[in-house]
């Protein structure tokens, strides 16, 4: 009796230590794979469905904060404005958080596409980095047309991050150790650097072991 009562202690304390410490070796998958260029396991890691909704959510969020500081420009361009900026959001995160376009961001190790430079540029005009005389302007200039405004902003930024991207790419540090915290039972966190940025990795998990990405916190 004494032997099969270890035996089911020990068991317990197993299923116990992989139960907990699976994160932990996600995290150690994915920092790995990052190191190889493998793309496709992290792709293979990111439950879509969760990710773009958050980050649509992050950014849109950040927009209408950045047009509260600028009451002018919210009278110029009004209800319009915003909705043209949130749809190229919308668009920006639809076509870069791809498995796709995953895979070849992490096998390239950050070399800018089409899809990563119009994300920046989403991420430049939601976090308050619009050229405000400039819109100003063209809203005056174009009276009012908030899709050729829009276009010509966007354009802006996407040549602006598309230098920056680069300059990051080949300059920017990755972080060797990252911060791995438990936010719940079932919610787990990895933070730190890439390529200069920081970034916050906010995992689920599915099943008793298995670990999916269901957000990732933008700089």
């Amino acid at each position: 009796m004494k032997k099969l009562i270890t035996l089911f202690t020990l068991l317990v304390v197993i299923i116990v230590a992989i139960y907990v410490g699976s994160p932990y070796y996600s995290a150690y998958q994915l920092k790995n794979a990052y190191d190889d260029k493998d793309g496709a396991t992290i792709a293979a890691a990111i439950n879509y469905d969760r990710v773009r909704p958050n980050i649509k959510t992050q950014l849109t969020s950040r927009f209408a904060n950045t047009m509260n500081q600028y009451p002018l420009v919210a009278e110029l361009g009004g209800e319009p404005l915003a909705k043209a900026a949130n749809s190229f959001i919308v668009q920006a995160v639809d076509s870069s958080v791809t498995p796709q376009n995953i895979e070849r961001l992490i096998n390239t190790q950050g070399q800018a596409n089409t899809a990563t430079k119009e994300l920046a540029a989403a991420w430049a005009i939601s976090s308050n980095q619009i050229d405000l005389k400039n819109l100003i302007q063209d809203l005056i200039i174009h009276r009012g047309d908030v899709d050729i405004v829009v276009k010509q902003q966007v354009q802006q930024m996407m040549n602006q991050q598309a230098a920056q991207l680069e300059q990051q790419a080949a300059q920017g540090t990755d972080s060797d150790k990252p911060t791995l915290n438990f936010c719940g039972l079932n919610c787990f966190t990895i933070s730190g650097q890439v390529k200069g940025y920081p970034i916050t990795i906010k995992m689920q998990r599915e099943g008793f072991i298995d670990w999916k990405i269901v957000d990732v916190v933008l700089p």
